[in-house]
Formats: structure tokens, C-alpha cells, sequence
């Protein structure tokens, strides 16, 4: 989690501030998502599939409750 400071700092960013910020942070990921064993690698790619399917699950679900809340106002 981060700190309220944090995120006030990045709450004030423009958006090609954060974006900058984002290709920083990413910079040599590429490559050590790639190390290992072929066998490594696709475990390391299954994760992030499935983290990411969890995420867009629980963002559709924030959705589908917000539009089923606004339309019963």
C-alpha cells in the first residue's frame, strides 16, 4: 500500500509525468521475465495472465455494480 504523501505526488502529476514514471519503472523488466528455463519463463507469463484476469474480473464487476446502482436511483 502506499503512503497518502505518495499518492497526493502522483495524484499531482500530469499524465506524461506518470507515464514517464511508468517506462522507468519498466525498464529491464523484459528482460528478466524472460531468464530462466523455458519452463520458468511460462510459469512467469501464466502469473501475469491470471493476475491480470483477476483484475479486469474485479474492474467488470466494479463496473456491473456501479451501472446496477445508478439505474436503481
Amino acid at each position: 500500500m502506499l503512503s497518502p504523501e505518495t499518492l497526493q505526488s502522483y495524484r499531482k502529476m500530469t499524465p506524461g509525468e506518470r507515464l514517464r514514471l511508468t517506462f522507468k519503472l519498466m525498464q529491464g523488466v523484459d528482460r528478466m521475465l524472460c531468464q530462466g528455463t523455458s519452463d520458468q519463463v511460462a510459469r512467469k507469463f501464466e502469473l501475469l495472465r491470471r493476475e491480470n484476469d483477476r483484475r479486469n474480473e474485479n474492474m467488470l464487476q466494479a463496473i456491473m455494480a456501479t451501472q446496477k446502482s445508478s439505474t436503481v436511483k
